[in-house]
């Protein structure tokens, strides 16, 4: 993976956003399952390229450093021997004294050497360590959003679950309300008082005939009455 793909993959994951995905998912909970999924691999591929490349950098450092501790080292050998060359001189010893001094040339040009390379890797250097942070700082981005994720579908989970648990309750409710027992305590109810009335209805009906015959037994008398007067009056002078 190369630094480019890392850091526009990183880039991309940091800025997601993840109630807008959400609202266009049709299954939420299995697109954040998926998303988690993918965040995690992406977060593992990551952390890998960015480990080779702070490894990189760390190699460009080292180099960096013993280019500059060469310059300093060739530094003070052409300094040496540039100060032999001097007190060769002054004992009457050109050859020896030129001889150093070539030395002291050779060395100057090492130490030019080192440096140029020391300056030509500074700025590759400090690019490199840029990519390094932006990696490191997107990737703990993406670690964040990855716990955004997590705790937005235990979040989402719950609340299905909880949704489902009302759902079930108004189910409930409404088939106690289809089979409600006090219906059926009601007709019979109904029922009984049917019968009550019933019994009352015979009851006055019976009382009714009672006091009919109540009536002819007193007509009867009246009569018997009316004929024992009528037969007085007959017999008297």
């Amino acid at each position: 993976m190369t630094k480019q793909t890392v850091l526009g993959r990183v880039a991309r994951l940091a800025r997601a956003n993840i109630n807008a995905l959400l609202d266009q998912a049709e299954d939420p909970q299995k697109m954040l399952d998926q998303l988690i999924r993918d965040y995690t691999d992406n977060i593992a591929e990551a952390e890998q390229a960015i480990a080779a490349t702070i490894g990189t950098l760390r190699l460009m450092e080292q180099d960096h450093r013993e280019d500059v501790e060469a310059a300093r080292e060739w530094g003070g050998k052409a300094l040496a021997a540039s100060r032999k060359a001097d007190e060769l001189r002054a004992a009457g010893q050109s050859a020896d004294a030129d001889r150093f001094d070539n030395l002291a040339k050779v060395a100057l040009g090492r130490q030019l050497q080192s440096e140029k390379e020391a300056a030509t890797a500074e700025p590759t250097v400090a690019a490199q360590t840029e990519v390094v942070d932006r990696l490191k700082s997107g990737l703990e981005q993406m670690k964040s959003k990855l716990t955004q994720l997590r705790a937005k579908r235990d979040e989402l989970v719950a609340r299905a679950a909880s949704a489902q648990a009302q759902n079930r309750m108004m189910d409930a409710v409404k088939s106690i309300d289809v089979l409600d027992p006090t219906s059926e305590l009601s007709r019979f109810e109904d029922k009984v008082r049917r019968e009550e009335a019933r019994a009352l209805g015979k009851q006055e009906l019976a009382a009714s005939s009672l006091d009919a015959q109540f009536e002819e037994l007193e007509a009867m008398g009246d009569s018997a009455e009316i004929e024992a007067r009528l037969a007085a009056l007959k017999s008297s002078p």
